[in-house]
């Protein structure tokens, strides 16, 4: 029983990791099809989603299902309840590359994006996808150290971000309201997918050490439990 128990548990833990890669992926491939106005490539974002939600429901029906039965304590307790917080970021998380991808097909045949800010776009899209891509790896291995470090490559996304409202607020703004709409948007989805990524991350050193990862990082090293 105890065996089928921490399989389950391992189970969900690599139901987190599928969903990590796919919305790694799919901000990826978004971020192309909106540069390239790629709306067949849009569309496969788009469809791909429900993978994402279908995983995130099974792993909730999952959770709940340890809960009623096996009623774990502690650090069980723990690994379920932030395991499902973890779910729910990363559910987020494709709902907004799913966003990027729609515009993309909204705006087709042209970009949504001024070839002046290609560059930009480009770098926060792909930036997203090595920040899920950490996500996913601090998932698997429980790196407290990998896992704070997120929020300073975080950083990184702020700082593109703000690029982007400087091309705004720039007299030289000569792409209309509409188009700045469409970027403002697409800056918002880019740094809150950051955000949910940063969040897996923090739920990680919660899982790893009780405590929470602005506490760790005011403290100084991070204690690891039992250690």
């Amino acid at each position: 029983m105890r065996d089928a128990y921490h399989e389950e548990l391992d189970s969900i833990g690599e139901s987190l990791v599928e969903m990590a890669r796919l919305v790694g992926s799919a901000i990826g491939r978004a971020t192309t099809a909106m540069l390239d106005a790629d709306l067949k490539l849009a569309e496969s974002v788009i469809a791909a989603d429900q993978k994402v939600d279908d995983l995130q429901h099974e792993l909730e029906a999952r959770a709940i299902a340890l809960l009623a039965r096996q009623q774990p304590v502690a650090t069980d307790l723990r690994i379920v309840v932030t395991s499902l917080r973890m779910s729910a970021d990363l559910e987020r998380s494709g709902d907004l590359a799913q966003h990027v991808a729609k515009l993309a097909r909204l705006r087709f045949p042209d970009s949504a994006v001024p070839r002046d800010l290609h560059a930009t776009i480009l770098e926060m899209g792909q930036l997203a996808q090595r920040l899920m891509a950490k996500a996913a790896e601090v998932i698997i291995t429980k790196d407290v150290d990998l896992a704070l470090q997120l929020e300073q490559d975080d950083d990184e996304m702020d700082q593109l971000h703000r690029t982007l409202f400087q091309h705004l607020m720039d007299d030289r703004w000569k792409h209309g309201i509409e188009t700045a709409v469409d970027v403002t948007l697409l800056g918002r989805y880019y740094e809150r997918f950051a955000d949910h990524a940063v969040s897996v991350a923090k739920r990680v050193v919660y899982l790893v050490t009780g405590e929470h990862a602005d506490e760790i990082q005011s403290a100084g090293p991070a204690p690891v439990e039992g250690a």
